[in-house]
C-alpha cells in the first residue's frame, strides 16, 4: 500500500492536510476545524490544565500538532489557563535550585512554549518568559531534570524533549539565536547518546524508547526526537542514522506504522488516562506514520 495515499484516506482532514503539506508540498486545503478529533480535543477539556489527559495543556499540544490555526479563539482561551499556571507566582516558588542545579519538570513549560508560538503568541511577554526561563534553567549537559535527588549532571530525556522543541519553534518564529543555541545545546545531548545509547556502555538505555508512541505526552522516544530534530534540520547528523534504520524497520508490510504500547487508554476505558479519542491503538496509527514519512524525507530516505 502506497502510504501517502493511505493518508490522503483517512477521516480526519488534519491530517490529510498535514500530509499534503509535508509530504507533497502542496498547499492546505482542508477544513481542519470540522474534522472529529480536533472537535473533540477542542471541546473535552476539563479540569486543571495538567489533568492527564483531559487538561488544556495536553489538548492543546495534541491540537497544534493536527495543524490548528494560529489564533483559533477557543484555543486561545484554553492557553490562557495554561499561561496562568505555568507563569503564576504560586508555581513558580515551588522551583527548587540545588547544588546549583534548576530542578524542574521542564516538560511543562516546553510544550506550553510550542504551543503559544504554534498559536501565534511568540510575541506575548509570558510566552518569552517560558522561553527564558528555560534556558535559564538549562543543565550543563544541555538538558533539564526534576529529580531533587540526581546527582551530578546527567539530565533527564523525557524532561529535555519538549523544551528543545519549544525552544526550537519560539527561535525558528522570533530569530531568538539564545533560544536557538539552548535547542543546538539539547540536541548534542540527544546525538552524542545516538538518541538511545549510553555514551559510557553502548548499551540502550531504555527499550521503550526504540518505539514509536502517539501522544508522546511528555514520554520521550527515538522517533519523536528523530522527528524534532528533523524539524531543527539536523537529521542529516551520522549519529542519527542508527535510530533512522529503526524507523525503516517497523514499517509494516503494508507499508504504514503502528504505536507501541500507549501511554493512554483507549475512550471508554475504566481508570485513569483515559483519551477521548483514538490515536490508532489496534490499528495503523495516521499521526505515527505521517510522522515516519515526514522524518524519512527530511533525512533523505523517502526513496
Amino acid at each position: 500500500m502506497n502510504a501517502v495515499d493511505w493518508l490522503l484516506a483517512v477521516d480526519e482532514p488534519a491530517v490529510r492536510d498535514l500530509a499534503r503539506r509535508d509530504l507533497l508540498g502542496e498547499k492546505q486545503r482542508e477544513r481542519v476545524l470540522e474534522g472529529p478529533i480536533v472537535q473533540t480535543l477542542l471541546t473535552e477539556q476539563s479540569g486543571h490544565p495538567y489533568a492527564k489527559w483531559n487538561g488544556a495543556h495536553w489538548r492543546l499540544v495534541s491540537l497544534v500538532e493536527l495543524g490548528l490555526p494560529a489564533g483559533e479563539s477557543r484555543a486561545l482561551t484554553a492557553y490562557e489557563s495554561v499561561l496562568a499556571w505555568l507563569t503564576g507566582e504560586g508555581h513558580r516558588r515551588r522551583i527548587k535550585t540545588i547544588e546549583g542545579l534548576t530542578r524542574r519538570c521542564a516538560s511543562q513549560e516546553g510544550n506550553a512554549l510550542a504551543v503559544g508560538v504554534r498559536l501565534g503568541l511568540a510575541g506575548d511577554p509570558r510566552v518569552e518568559q517560558l522561553a527564558r526561563s528555560l534556558v535559564g534553567w538549562q543543565w550543563p549537559d544541555g538538558g533539564w531534570n526534576c529529580d531533587k535527588k540526581a546527582a551530578g549532571y546527567r539530565s533527564s530525556f523525557n524532561e529535555s524533549l519538549p523544551p528543545m522543541w519549544g525552544l526550537h519553534e519560539y527561535a525558528y518564529a522570533t530569530g531568538a539565536e539564545w533560544a536557538r543555541d539552548a535547542a543546538v545545546r539539547t540536541a548534542e545531548l540527544f546525538l552524542s547518546h545516538r538518541l538511545f545509547r549510553s555514551v559510557r556502555t553502548g548499551e540502550v538505555i531504555h527499550e521503550k524508547w526504540l518505539v514509536p508512541h502517539y501522544p508522546p505526552f511528555w514520554h520521550y522516544d527515538a522517533w519523536q526526537a528523530l522527528l524534532v530534530l528533523g524539524r531543527m534540520d539536523l537529521l542529516r547528523d551520522p549519529r542519527a542514522e542508527e535510530a533512522l534504520d529503526l524507523v525503516e524497520e517497523r514499517r509494516g508490510s503494508d507499508g504504514l506504522w503502528r504505536a507501541a504500547t500507549t501511554w493512554w487508554r483507549v475512550p471508554g476505558s475504566k481508570g485513569s488516562n483515559v483519551e477521548v479519542v483514538d490515536w490508532g491503538s489496534r490499528a495503523p496509527s495516521p499521526m505515527v506514520t505521517l510522522n515516519a514519512l515526514r522524518i524519512l524525507r527530511v533525512a533523505g530516505r523517502d526513496a
